[in-house]
């Protein structure tokens, strides 16, 4: 079995960035945008507190004072990356926390602020598996008649027991739900997993992997555990009570997990830093070119790559 040719890049994965060149031969960027969403998880409409892991801060942006327009943060956004070599179409990225949480007629006008500006292509949007009711997947399936649209959910682990550990507020069988109500049209699907939960084994987020790798999901998200100032895990933390994953551990489950991945599924993230600010651990995530260079080696080490026990992985399923 061979590397993928389909991926035309030097990578031993499918990056966001190969897969936007493949589709449409130009460097796309993903705008991140803050249009004022709250989340269920604090605001009570499923529970209070927010999960463990989160600050409950949102975007810096917010942090700063009243909130621009969804239209005039795509256009800042377009600025900034012009001054790039290449960056030619945007996606318009619905970023902080649940952006779907608000009656239809708000998202449609939030969503089609962002589209209305030039050169952007589609939008991402990023949300919980249990805010996505039909009349909203609707909503959502519209656009991407006409627009590249990605539907991020928010997973973070299969694992029921870790879920609730975590205050997630739903589980398994809710984000599997979610998934095959928005598969099956145009609407691209990528999940986001965290690495080294509490109380999760390796095997365990190599559990998670291989339930997305069997649904129909086209990207996926991983980073590790975050320890951050003002969240129930960053106290957790500061007492001893939580260990983190340390590079080595994290580098060689993240390369696990692409191996067992479809080769055609695009990694869209292997590593985020977080607010330096409050930042508490662990201290080598703070350096993500390291990480991801990591990661390389490790393939390069192992002659391996996305997809390349994919077939071993169906063997296992069959009970072959």
């Amino acid at each position: 079995m061979a590397k993928p040719s389909f991926w035309n890049n030097a990578k031993r994965y499918y990056d966001l960035k190969s897969y936007w060149l493949n589709r449409l031969g130009s460097r796309v960027h993903k705008l991140p945008i803050d249009a004022g969403f709250t989340c269920p998880n604090r605001d009570g409409s499923i529970t209070r507190g927010g999960c463990s892991y989160c600050d409950g801060r949102g975007s810096s942006l917010r942090q700063a004072g009243p909130l621009p327009p969804v239209g005039d943060q795509v256009r800042r956004g377009k600025a900034f990356y012009r001054q790039r070599p290449k960056a030619e179409k945007f996606i318009a990225y619905f970023q902080t926390f649940t952006n779907t949480c608000a009656p239809v007629e708000k998202l449609r006008a939030l969503y089609d602020e962002a589209l209305a500006v030039e050169d952007v292509i589609g939008i991402s949007i990023g949300t919980l598996p249990d805010c996505v009711p039909d009349e909203t997947l609707a909503l959502i399936r519209s656009y991407a008649e006409r627009f590249h649209v990605w539907l991020e959910f928010g997973l973070q682990s299969i694992h029921d027991r870790t879920l609730d550990r975590i205050n997630r507020g739903h589980n398994a069988a809710v984000f599997r739900d979610a998934v095959q109500r928005a598969s099956g049209g145009r609407i691209l699907i990528c999940v986001h997993i965290i690495l080294g939960l509490p109380g999760e084994t390796r095997d365990d987020m190599i559990e998670t992997a291989k339930a997305i790798a069997v649904l129909p999901v086209q990207g996926i998200k991983i980073h590790s555990l975050l320890a951050l100032e003002g969240t129930e895990l960053g106290e957790r933390y500061r007492r001893g009570e939580v260990t983190l994953m340390t590079r080595e551990a994290y580098v060689g489950t993240v390369c696990d997990i692409l191996e067992i991945l479809p080769p055609e599924m695009v990694i869209q993230r292997l590593t985020a830093e977080g607010y330096p600010d409050i930042f508490l651990g662990p201290a080598w995530a703070q350096n993500k070119l390291a990480v991801l260079n990591a990661i390389d080696r490790e393939l390069e080490m192992r002659d391996s790559w996305q997809g390349k026990r994919r077939e071993e992985q169906s063997l296992s399923l069959s009970g072959e």
